[in-house]
């Protein structure tokens, strides 16, 4: 009797064809590249934004910015791997990254940051008229800002008023126009963020100085520049305490302002001038917890009130 069981050909019998498989391999490396998960730094803030604005948003409003948040941090990533690739490749710290290493091609991150742009747009459209009105200046920031380390040691603060236009999104998201709480929000976000990339940039201020690439530890030395760091987020704080008394919030929120003063702190207590290797602690775990903490404890303060 003839075997009925014949060879599994790919393509044909279940198998994936090698496109898609390559498109699989090709995508997951890009949210590697990306470091996709980190998009807990500024969706949590986008939220708040929505949140503070008109209480408990929307199912489908929660849909679209999030779809919005995922467009802006993809396209502003991949085109920020684009442009730095050049120096990226020089750099030990960042040899090793997709494009650099060959892992993925430019043709493949340029059609990826296309497409999050418009995912963006399209999300902004879902939105209301004003978002989709002011998504292309949003665009026009997180671009620029890779070009910043190119000719100014402010580029920390371009990347802030990046990451600002973030609650800038979720207020406009929800309510259709900006307000000053939005605008203190988004100073809050702004100074958090260039401060703990002051501290990030710490790590190259040899290779920086060698290839004239400007930051402000290259520009002033590493202490100097994390004492500017612990200022902006000393400023930050009197700012998310305007928004707590504006906004009427209650204990909850209150907590999580007192803790995140506490892990900020934390934050420049483990990154010392003679000290720099708990860098990556301090920017991707405390950061993250910070963003997360500060969501939950204003976002669940809102809900309740409501």
């Amino acid at each position: 009797m003839k075997n009925r069981l014949q060879p599994c050909t790919p393509g044909i019998t279940g198998a994936a064809p090698p496109g898609q498989i390559r498109f699989r391999q090709n995508f997951v490396e890009l949210l590697r590249m990306i470091n996709f998960e980190h998009t807990v730094f500024a969706l949590p803030f986008a939220y708040l934004g929505a949140f503070i604005a008109r209480g408990v948003p929307t199912g489908r409003q929660m849909l679209w910015i999030t779809l919005a948040m995922f467009g802006a941090r993809t396209g502003a990533l991949c085109f920020n791997r684009l442009v730095d690739a050049d120096i990226d490749a020089l750099n030990p710290r960042t040899q090793m990254r997709a494009l650099p290493a060959g892992r993925l091609s430019r043709r493949f991150v340029i059609q990826f940051t296309a497409f999050s742009i418009v995912l963006l747009l399209y999300s902004a459209f879902k939105l209301n008229v004003l978002c989709f009105l002011l998504s292309p200046v949003a665009v026009g920031i997180i671009f620029f800002y890779s070009f910043t380390k190119r000719f100014t040691w402010l580029s920390h603060i371009f990347l802030g008023l990046s990451l600002a236009v973030a609650p800038l999104g979720g207020w406009i998201a929800v309510s259709g126009q900006l307000g000053l709480l939005a605008l203190l929000l988004a100073a809050v976000v702004g100074l958090w963020v260039a401060g703990f990339d002051i501290i990030y940039a710490c790590q190259d201020t040899e290779f920086d100085r060698q290839h004239r690439v400007h930051s402000l530890p290259q520009a002033i030395g590493i202490g100097p520049a994390l004492a500017v760091s612990a200022l902006l987020h000393l400023l930050m704080m009197p700012l998310l305490f305007a928004i707590y008394w504006q906004v009427g919030l209650g204990t909850l929120t209150l907590a999580g302002i007192l803790v995140t003063l506490v892990l900020v702190g934390y934050e420049h207590w483990i990154v010392r001038p003679s000290d720099l290797s708990r860098v990556n602690a301090a920017f991707f775990t405390i950061n993250g917890i910070v963003s997360i903490l500060l969501f939950l404890a204003i976002g669940l303060d809102i809900t309740w009130a409501n």
